[in-house]
């Protein structure tokens, strides 16, 4: 259904004041409210350490809960360099050349930092190389002074073999640095490239040397952690993030309540029952746990009733939560959206133009859910096997998390009722598995709209290529 773009030449322009206010208020970035100064994340340790693993799902939080963070990986600065790794000799201390294009590719991403941080509304920077020596951290610490920039570092510590091992296995054998070596021979070389490092490696020193800054030294994946003068809220975020996440083998299992009798009656929100296909599913989700022999599965549910009935048939016990309850509608509540359209058509034209951070009246935006989902985020980092009954809105912002989708995507995402996606976490990203549980239901999912201008439309969103010729498209992040 199209929404309608221009207001009524006879509105109160002070009402159409208020309105462009309250958007603008919507649009507010949480990280105006965590940052006062832009930050550089400079990770330190030697290789096969999982900073990059660190670095990349770091941003991932960081860019979820609205704080704009880019990871400058210095691989690939020094892979542009030199388009062709030979062997473990370019890490070598005295390799006085390679010193030299390694330096020089340092100070191009700090570059690119810079222009990040100043020029495209970045306000987290994580610097992602080995950063072993004191010399190349001074450098790093007088760049951030010149540019009124805070520095936080993260130092990954590990002497546990195994360990080490492993990661070269899953992580390095496919980097781009060893096409078509085997996993014999790349072990070989990058253990000698470990070696190269260790020779220079100065770790953060907090009793003296480095007392004075801000770090965390996270200790053989995270058994231990040393933490030392954290600045502002936004380094304390960081630091708790890190604490919670734990590298383990496990799988979280993302699905919504069985259909319910709202949901076959196109409104929104509320708290009626199950549907007699809902209660279907509830079946099948328990024969699909039996299946799949998940008996040390967790199982949580939001505190509304078709989450908990589907619950109930497992016949395990389980965790209501309240903070997993349905994106709250407010005045909207148990209506469908051609009774919002109806009633107050002004804010379904605003809601259909930027989703993410449209506010119900008297309820809540996606925004506002994804901070309340927090604390969810942080225990599914820390458990084992965890299967989440929840809500299409609840189940996006989870799901947006987990698959490093931004907010013009989120509130967009599938999650169609009586199917269950399995997130298995893999090297630095999600492996998703898909399971129709073959129970029909009710297709609760909203397209992006098409933005109305006369005989012409287009997709709202940033990436749709307009075609209105001398027509300005308006902004319309989702």
């Amino acid at each position: 259904m199209a929404a309608r773009q221009q207001r009524p030449a006879t509105e109160d322009p002070a009402e159409a004041k208020r309105t462009d206010m309250r958007a603008t208020e919507k649009k507010c970035s949480w990280a105006s409210y965590m940052t006062n100064s832009p930050t550089v994340i400079v990770m330190i340790g030697l290789p096969a350490r999982g900073k990059t693993y660190m670095s990349k799902k770091l941003t991932r939080y960081l860019n979820w809960v609205g704080v704009p963070t880019k990871v400058f990986n210095l691989g690939v600065y020094r892979r542009e360099a030199v388009k062709s790794y030979k062997s473990y000799d370019f890490f070598r201390h005295d390799n006085k050349e390679a010193m030299q294009i390694r330096k020089q590719c340092a100070l191009v991403a700090l570059q690119d930092v810079k222009a990040y941080l100043n020029e495209e509304g970045g306000q987290i920077a994580v610097f992602d190389a080995t950063n072993t020596t004191r010399e190349r951290r001074e450098l790093i610490l007088n760049f951030a002074k010149d540019n009124a920039y805070k520095v936080f570092f993260v130092e990954s510590i590990c002497d546990d073999p195994d360990v080490i091992a492993e990661n070269i296995l899953d992580v390095k054998v496919s980097s781009p640095d060893y096409p078509e070596r085997d996993r014999e021979s790349v072990m070989e070389d990058f253990l000698k490239r470990i070696e190269c490092y260790k020779v220079t490696y100065q770790p953060l020193d907090p009793d003296e040397h480095d007392k004075n800054l801000s770090f965390i030294q996270v200790i053989n994946v995270g058994r231990r952690f040393l933490v030392n003068r954290v600045q502002d809220y936004i380094q304390s975020k960081i630091v708790y993030y890190l604490m919670n996440i734990h590298v383990h083998s496990h799988s979280i299992y993302l699905c919504r309540h069985g259909e319910s009798h709202h949901n076959q009656e196109g409104r929104i929100g509320g708290d009626s029952e199950l549907s007699e296909r809902g209660k279907q599913f509830a079946e099948e989700l328990k024969g699909f746990v039996e299946e799949h022999r998940l008996t040390d599965l967790k199982v949580w549910t939001s505190q509304l009733r078709r989450t908990i009935q589907t619950a109930e048939e497992l016949g395990v016990p389980y965790e209501q939560w309240k903070i997993l309850n349905e994106i709250d509608a407010g005045v909207c509540e148990e209506m469908t959206y051609e009774m919002i359209e109806e009633k107050y058509p002004e804010e379904f034209a605003m809601r259909d133009q930027d989703k993410y951070h449209y506010r119900y009246p008297g309820g809540e935006s996606y925004q506002d859910l994804v901070q309340r989902l927090e604390p969810v985020i942080m225990e599914l980092e820390r458990q084992g096997n965890v299967l989440v009954i929840c809500h299409q809105a609840v189940m996006r912002c989870l799901l947006a998390y987990f698959l490093d989708k931004g907010a013009d995507d989120l509130p967009y995402l599938k999650c169609p009722l009586h199917t269950i996606l399995k997130l298995t976490p893999v090297a630095y990203g999600c492996k998703v598995d898909m399971f129709d549980l073959k129970v029909e239901a009710v297709n609760t999912h909203r397209n992006r709209p098409f933005v109305s201008f006369g005989p012409f439309a287009v997709l709202c969103h940033k990436h749709a290529v307009s075609f209105l010729g001398a027509f300005r498209r308006p902004s319309c992040s989702a």
